[in-house]
């Protein structure tokens, strides 16, 4: 049973037990989708159906957002930790079972996959058997690419909700195993974009150093209050 959150189910897993679950998906016949939905996709969610249910079908469904650990604490069942999906993804990379799979980077500006794709190799020694970026209108291209590919693990970046919508529409199109939505993440593996020191990252205010370093973030940060306000007001209604 999941943690539920404003309608979206949590796997209340620790970022060890998740990378287990991740590599587990390998092994299953039918293509696996993960993602890593954080307050703003929890909002979403609550005004689309659709995206909420693309979110609740997922085989591995992790909280990549402090938000979320918290809301949870007001549930019957508190989710152990916050499991970011970047973080996921290096825990994963350092595994045995990475290096033997093949790799796919989707998404992204143009020549960020490229350079995610040298440093990944470099630094785990992964197999990225293609990459490129987020700008391009044919998906029928794009598909018949990395299906020929042969990759096992296609990280899609395109931002939510395109990037859920994206792989949950064509996995079975793919040949690949497991489909992960993650977000900008190239962008911080490639080097052009540095991650919040681990102190802010260990209390829980990654967002704010990310606001601090990009203030055109704060009307994306607004969500975060309205989060915490519909989240407070249900627990007063008894619905959490």
């Amino acid at each position: 049973m999941r943690t539920q959150i404003l309608g979206v189910g949590f796997d209340g897993l620790t970022i060890s037990e998740a990378k287990s679950a991740f590599l587990g998906l390998l092994k299953t016949d039918e293509p696996s989708l993960v993602v890593t939905p954080n307050p703003e996709m929890v909002m979403l969610a609550r005004k689309d159906t659709k995206f909420k249910d693309l979110l609740n079908s997922a085989d591995l469904v992790v909280p990549d957002g402090i938000g979320i650990v918290h809301a949870s604490k007001l549930t019957k069942k508190p989710l152990k930790q916050r499991v970011a999906g970047f973080d996921l993804l290096l825990e994963v990379f350092a595994a045995k079972e990475a290096k033997e799979v093949k790799w796919y980077f989707l998404g992204g500006k143009p020549g960020v996959a490229e350079k995610a794709k040298k440093q990944m190799e470099q630094r785990f020694g992964l197999q990225v058997a293609g990459c490129e970026n987020g700008y391009f209108k044919d998906d029928d291209a794009v598909i018949a690419r990395i299906a020929a590919s042969g990759a096992d693990i296609v990280l899609v970046g395109l931002g939510f909700p395109r990037q859920e919508i994206w792989a949950a529409t064509n996995k079975h199109k793919l040949g690949a195993k497991i489909l992960m939505g993650v977000g900008g993440s190239f962008d911080v593996m490639s080097g052009e974009l540095k991650r919040a020191p681990k102190f802010f990252q260990k209390i829980g205010l990654e967002w704010l150093y990310r606001l601090l370093r990009q203030p055109k973030r704060i009307w994306r940060q607004r969500v975060l209050l309205k989060f915490a306000i519909v989240v407070i007001f249900r627990k007063m209604r008894g619905a959490m």
